[in-house]
């Protein structure tokens, strides 16, 4: 058994600085670092090819008067280490650049989601910003989005509902904690502190967005569920996609519950708020990668997305569930992202709400949720 050992380590080592390591079965017991690094990268290899397969020759993905996709998948593409040179990259940001509008904001004429399509563009914009190219388009982007926050600029304060969230930009709107949390993610990629007015504003909504009774949230709905998850508005009565409880209150999902809580971190909150503690509970309790708790499958992989960002921006590496096992999440959500790639390469939610049927968003919402699954925590 020793010299079969030593062989096996010899033999390891000469092969790791071919890059071959991970073709040899580790013995019982050994650590296998790289093996989730080394299903990403094929994975990633897989899913990029797909993308690369499906741009349309203006540059797009999908339907060219919906500029939040072909955002998303250039978010998802550079995530997966593509370079902003990279010829379909290149495509996709110059047609993306083709929706500047004189506002400062980037979305279709006729779109009816203009905060999301502004929010996502200024994410593709940033991690393409290699040599400041973009700043000027994402200074007024970022300035647009800050626009249509519901704040004074619309004449409430800060005991409205609505106060500091974001809608979808359109006529009779109302804001969203989905929307509110892509503004708190296009702020942060613009390079804004935890301390940013807007951003203080935006979690005052956030907060009022959280089944949890505190100084923050005195919502009349609140009481009837108390659990400490989120769901999808406190505004105009209150709405959650998860429907509503017995007696009448506004069910937790998981989806947003972790939206609320990357987005609480994110107004540079920590583990010791109340708030933070209460989310991170029950996102603790309600632990799988089979559905989205609250929703079944719908939304399945939006949920995988916030879910990874919101436990890498914590610093979790193990997330306790309700029977007290202890999960490496990277791994869980790895192996389950796995076994639902499809042969092409990408990804495809058949219960399709969302937009989860189209291979091409859900795609992107995985390379962007392999950034969170690698070893270190991602920014």
């Amino acid at each position: 058994m020793k010299t079969a050992t030593v062989t096996r380590v010899v033999l390891w080592a000469g092969l790791a600085g071919w890059g071959l390591a991970a073709v040899l079965p580790a013995a019982q017991g050994d650590e296998k670092p790289a093996s989730t690094a080394t299903t990403i990268k094929a994975m990633r290899e897989k899913a990029i090819t797909f993308l690369k397969n499906t741009q349309a020759a203006d540059g797009s993905w999908t339907n060219a008067t919906q500029p939040g996709i072909t955002g998303l998948v250039l978010c998802g593409l550079l995530d997966a280490g593509a370079k902003p040179s990279d010829p379909v990259v290149a495509r996709g940001l110059k047609h993306l650049e083709g929706y500047r509008q004189k506002d400062g904001g980037i979305y279709h004429e006729k779109s009816g989601h203009k905060n999301y399509e502004t929010c996502i563009a200024i994410m593709a914009f940033a991690k393409a910003n290699t040599e400041g190219q973009y700043d000027e388009l994402i200074k007024k982007a970022d300035a647009y989005v800050r626009e249509l926050q519901w704040d004074e600029g619309e004449k409430i304060d800060n005991k409205d509902v609505k106060y500091g969230g974001a809608g979808y930009g359109r006529t009779g709107d109302r804001p969203d904690l989905s929307n509110t949390a892509f503004l708190i993610d296009a702020l942060k990629a613009a390079g804004a502190k935890d301390n940013d007015p807007s951003i203080q504003k935006a979690l005052v909504f956030v907060s009022r967005s959280q089944n949890l009774e505190t100084e923050h949230n005195t919502t009349p709905l609140v009481a009837k569920v108390n659990d400490g998850g989120f769901y999808y508005t406190p505004a105009l009565g209150g709405q959650s996609q998860a429907g509503m409880t017995e007696n009448g209150g506004l069910r937790s999902y998981a989806s947003m519950t972790y939206a609320g809580l990357k987005s609480m971190l994110y107004a540079g909150l920590t583990e010791k708020d109340p708030r933070v503690k209460a989310a991170y509970d029950w996102a603790r309790k309600h632990y799988t990668m089979s559905e989205n708790p609250g929703m079944g499958q719908a939304g399945l992989y939006y949920y995988y997305h916030t879910l990874g960002k919101a436990l890498s921006v914590m610093k979790v590496d193990q997330i306790t569930d309700a029977q007290g096992t202890k999960h490496d999440w990277r791994k869980d959500l790895v192996a389950e992202l796995k076994q639902k790639q499809g042969e092409n390469g990408s990804w495809v939610n058949p219960a399709d709400r969302w937009m989860e049927g189209d291979p091409n968003l859900v795609t992107s919402y995985v390379l962007v949720t392999l950034k969170y699954c690698e070893a270190k925590p991602a920014k």
